[in-house]
């Protein structure tokens, strides 16, 4: 339910979707995958829209790297752990939200810690293809509504972003990686799902052809620029938002 400082906070909110549609973000349970360039926006969205259970999932820290596109990434920030630094965010925003950091990472390994049935959302903004597509296999086996970020990297046409169904997933890349996997594997999702995703593919105009290494993976590292990742969340943020309302509308 929303309380009477919670009802100031989004007195413009629920002009616009009524009580119901408030109480039902309110009462939701939403766990994010990945809180870089596109979930850190993705987590700001669903707060300030009065979402208020929240878990964010990253086993990573701030660097100074990130400062160019994550939400809660600043030269103040950097070595602080990323669901923590977020979460303090989040905070600011409504400090009477339900925030659950954990600073882990999701995989075949760990997947058994994670209790997705809890949940009335599963938000995928994971970087690794392999461990994005484990993600993927689970997420739709459960009953949660489950919703996809492809990669926001070598793009800056803002206008291009959109939304399909994970199989009408056109010139992404990633996209294509996932279902060659499933394919090869004979693994399949629970479901369809549906993602955001970007045709645009840019070449790396600075990059200087060597591998970086990041915390878990060795990968080539893609230029990304803060607009694109911010629409990338805030489209994923609201896929939740229009579900609830259109689900809320309907009873």
């Amino acid at each position: 339910m929303i309380s009477e400082s919670e009802k100031a906070i989004y007195n413009r909110t629920a002009r616009l979707v009524g009580p119901e549609v408030m109480d039902a973000l309110s009462e939701a349970r939403v766990i994010l995958f990945g809180v870089g360039g596109v979930g850190s926006w993705c987590a700001e969205g669903l707060v300030r829209s009065g979402v208020k259970h929240v878990t964010l999932v990253d086993a990573d820290c701030v660097s100074i790297s990130n400062v160019n596109r994550q939400l809660m990434a600043t030269p103040r920030t950097v070595g602080q752990v990323k669901v923590e630094a977020l979460k303090a965010r989040l905070l600011e925003i409504n400090p009477e939200a339900e925030i659950t950091a954990l600073q882990e990472i999701f995989s075949a390994q760990t997947a058994d810690r994670f209790d997705l049935e809890h949940y009335d959302y599963i938000l995928d903004a994971v970087d690794s293809l392999k461990d994005k597509g484990e993600l993927i296999l689970r997420a739709t086996r459960t009953p949660a509504v489950f919703f996809c970020s492809m990669g926001a990297a070598l793009k800056v046409d803002p206008t291009q972003v959109r939304v399909a169904e994970f199989w009408n997933v056109r010139g992404c890349p990633l996209g294509a990686a996932l279902r060659k996997k499933f394919k090869q594997n004979h693994t399949w999702p629970g479901h369809k799902f549906r993602c955001v995703y970007d045709e645009e593919v840019l070449p790396n105009r600075g990059a200087d052809g060597t591998v970086e290494t990041d915390l878990f993976n060795k990968a080539q590292i893609n230029g990304s620029l803060a607009h694109i990742t911010a629409i990338f969340g805030m489209t994923l943020c609201g896929l939740v938002i229009q579900d609830i309302y259109d689900k809320t509308l309907a009873k």
